[in-house]
């Protein structure tokens, strides 16, 4: 069994062991210079405490427009793509529909009904005048006339619900002008962040074709630990750092904690609204929220320069007291990084000398004494 005695250890858990031992690093005065080695000091710096919390972009609900078909029929065109930037009233896609046709014809036929009883109602009011009809029948005919009005007026605004502008149901003169196409129009300035048909895919009415947002602004959402609620509060600031832009950030601040905790991560998810004109913060994207809790603390800070990574840890090369080109490999716990600076939680403190540049050399140099190179 492995870790018995008296057994060798299994060559991944060797490599292992290998790799987090803590080595040193000797080097002549000639090689110090050709490394371009530098030391600096660790120092103090107050820090206001925080949580930090992992975070993904997601766009801004409140500015997502869902375009739906006012109209069922088939597909016959789509004029834009997934990511494309639209404007208010840009086309989208060009429906074929019977329905919105015998809509058409509907309201013509009940349109020439109207005409037709308006013109038997001006001719009894004149039969009336000249004692030849009664005011029943002068009633009767008024009825059957406020009947029919309101009909078209039903039919008129049917057309309209299905798409049609006021002035194309104006201009709905005979047969000849009715239309069976009908095209759906962008209603808000934005990308497209979903496309659900296709040309020649039969549709419903109400059913949802695109989403076109607003991505000026964006939200991001993390998950934050019930240890953190007492400390976290709506209106705390957050810097959100960007994993493939390390060296910028955006502030932003907390806009809303879900009042609902997850029973599977035991998180409830927090929200901040953050500005995106530039377009960098894509959808989807992992960010880094630190979220500022008010309190000051300090904090050991060295320079980005001075930590290595070695596999899953982050390590510094402090030179070994009293020993001129003698350096010793030491394991740090890092935070995010702040501008030119990294905080580091544990194995440094303020005052302790540290290699900046050339610890990659030294990280190289360090690599080969494992190896046994």
């Amino acid at each position: 069994m492995p870790g018995m005695p008296g057994m060798p250890a299994p060559s991944g858990q060797a490599a292992a062991d290998k790799t987090d031992e803590a080595v040193e690093v000797s080097l002549t005065p000639e090689a110090v210079e050709r490394a371009g080695i530098k030391i600096a000091e660790a120092k103090a710096e107050s820090s206001v405490s925080g949580v930090t919390v992992p975070g993904t972009v997601m766009s801004n609900a409140y500015r997502d427009t869902k375009v739906n078909a006012l109209v069922g029929g088939i597909v016959r065109q789509v004029m834009v793509e997934l990511g494309a930037e639209v404007h208010r009233g840009t086309p989208l896609a060009v429906i074929f529909s019977s329905e919105l046709a015998d809509a058409q014809m509907k309201y013509l036929s009940m349109r020439a009904m109207l005409e037709a009883d308006h013109q038997k109602l001006e001719r009894t009011q004149k039969l009336v005048a000249l004692g030849s009809a009664s005011r029943q029948e002068l009633e009767e005919v008024t009825a059957v006339h406020t009947g029919h009005e309101t009909e078209v007026a039903a039919a008129r605004q049917r057309l309209l619900l299905l798409g049609l502008s006021s002035e194309r149901v104006a201009s709905l003169e005979g047969a000849s002008h009715v239309v069976s196409e009908i095209t759906v129009m962008s209603p808000a300035d934005g990308l497209v962040i979903a496309r659900s048909v296709n040309p020649g895919q039969v549709i419903n009415a109400g059913q949802e074709l695109f989403v076109v947002t607003d991505l000026s602004t964006v939200w991001i959402i993390g998950d934050l630990y019930e240890r953190d609620f007492s400390r976290v509060r709506v209106g705390s600031p957050v810097t959100i750092t960007l994993p493939s832009m390390p060296d910028r950030s955006v502030t932003g601040r907390v806009a809303y904690i879900d009042p609902r905790v997850d029973p599977a991560t035991r998180t409830a998810k927090v929200r901040v609204e953050v500005p995106n004109r530039g377009g960098d913060l894509r959808l989807g994207m992992f960010v880094t929220m630190s979220i500022r809790t008010g309190t000051t603390e300090r904090i050991t800070v060295v320079p980005r320069a001075a930590v290595q990574t070695i596999g899953d840890r982050s390590v510094v090369y402090v030179p070994a007291e009293g020993e001129e080109g003698k350096f010793v490999e030491r394991a740090v716990k890092v935070g995010p990084p702040a501008g030119e600076f990294v905080p580091i939680l544990n194995g440094l403190k303020p005052g302790d000398k540290v290699v900046t540049d050339g610890s990659f050399y030294l990280r190289a140099e360090a690599a080969r004494t494992r190896s046994g190179g």
